[in-house]
């Protein structure tokens, strides 16, 4: 069998390294699509670098643009690539305007699907992920669930496709960096807990000015330093809406992953509005405010070290005060870990070759 992945983002390049390793050593053919969602070379090609993973067979280099430029063009030039080719499987992982289009694009020309980290949920149907990882788990014939919640999730909505509970290949990752570390906190002059990371890359935050310009005046106020890893999104819309960015904010470029990484676990805190750090500073034990109304990831919100704040400037301090306040507490209470044991890729694999040998 023949088998596709589709990536084009960050995020989906972390959670779909082990599963291309587990592919490779169990000596099935698959080869890699780029879509070139994110064409900035630290937000992409470093990562593909940084996991040692083969060059795409095909980069579709869309970039830029808005949720109908990006998902469309992508199907167009996706297209003729699946007629050429006929790979027997697409995996699809993560919930990007990538993951959507190569779904889509895949199950209309009879190829079929698989999704890593099915079933998340977070029931914001204003949140674009929100309505394309409900679309991809739809036409999905294989629904991989990183957790027990996400399961339920597919479970509920009587999804047609098989389901089956992996465990977070994200997850996966962290285990094989987490020993690994950078010499940033040094480079940035920054001492052990006493920072907090802060990304901003969601469209719901990063398209509203008033969103913006309240997540900055609360941050702003802190009383702590903040380290700003920024995506170019970000930096161009603070920049038309003229956005100052605090004093307390160190602003780098885009990072490595194991270099984020170091900057989590030496954190007090972390504040973002992505799905994935969410996962990583739990991993990490560094307490979270999630900068959105709704979170998918809601075992660690139950848990009770990540506090979902949105974009009020009060809640937002609130949280930050809280965090602050009941620190020691809080750091106590990362226990259990539901995201699984480190062997989601295995399990997906084994899935996968099981599913073709039937």
């Amino acid at each position: 069998m023949k088998i596709w992945m589709i990536i084009g983002t960050r995020p989906q390049i972390i959670k779909s390294a082990p599963v291309i390793h587990e592919c490779l050593k169990q000596n099935l053919d698959i080869e890699i699509i780029h879509t070139g969602q994110h064409y900035d070379f630290k937000l992409s090609q470093v990562f593909l670098e940084e996991f040692n993973l083969p060059d795409p067979k095909v980069n579709l280099e869309v970039g830029s643009g808005s949720h109908a430029y990006q998902t469309g063009e992508i199907m167009l030039r996706l297209e003729r690539h699946i007629i050429k080719h006929r790979p027997s499987l697409v995996l699809i992982p993560g919930d990007t305007n990538s993951a959507l289009a190569g779904a889509l694009t895949s199950v209309k020309l009879g190829i079929a699907v698989a999704h890593i980290e099915a079933g998340a949920r977070c029931y914001d149907l204003k949140m674009a992920e929100e309505i394309n990882r409900r679309l991809i788990d739809h036409c999905s014939l294989l629904l991989f669930a990183p957790t027990l919640n996400c399961k339920k999730n597919l479970e509920n909505e009587s999804v047609v496709g098989k389901i089956f509970l992996t465990g977070d290949t994200m997850y996966d990752v962290f285990i094989r960096f987490s020993k690994k570390t950078s010499n940033i906190v040094d480079k940035l002059s920054l001492k052990r807990e006493d920072y907090a990371v802060l990304t901003i890359h969601r469209a719901e935050n990063t398209e509203d000015p008033f969103r913006l310009r309240n997540i900055f005046e609360a941050v702003g106020k802190a009383g702590m330093k903040i380290v700003f890893p920024i995506h170019p999104r970000t930096r161009n819309r603070l920049r038309e809406n003229g956005i100052n960015i605090p004093s307390n904010i160190l602003t780098i470029d885009p990072v490595g992953y194991i270099e984020m990484l170091t900057l989590l676990k030496n954190a007090k805190l972390v504040l973002t509005d992505s799905g994935g750090l969410q996962k990583e500073s739990f991993w990490s034990r560094v307490p979270c405010i999630t900068l959105r109304k709704r979170t998918e990831w809601i075992e660690t919100v139950e848990m009770g070290v990540n506090l979902v704040s949105g974009t009020d400037p009060i809640k937002i301090l609130q949280a930050l005060e809280y965090v602050v306040n009941n620190y020691n507490e809080m750091k106590k209470r990362f226990k259990d870990n539901p995201f699984g044991d480190g062997k989601a890729s295995k399990r997906i694999v084994k899935a996968i070759s099981s599913s073709w040998e039937n």
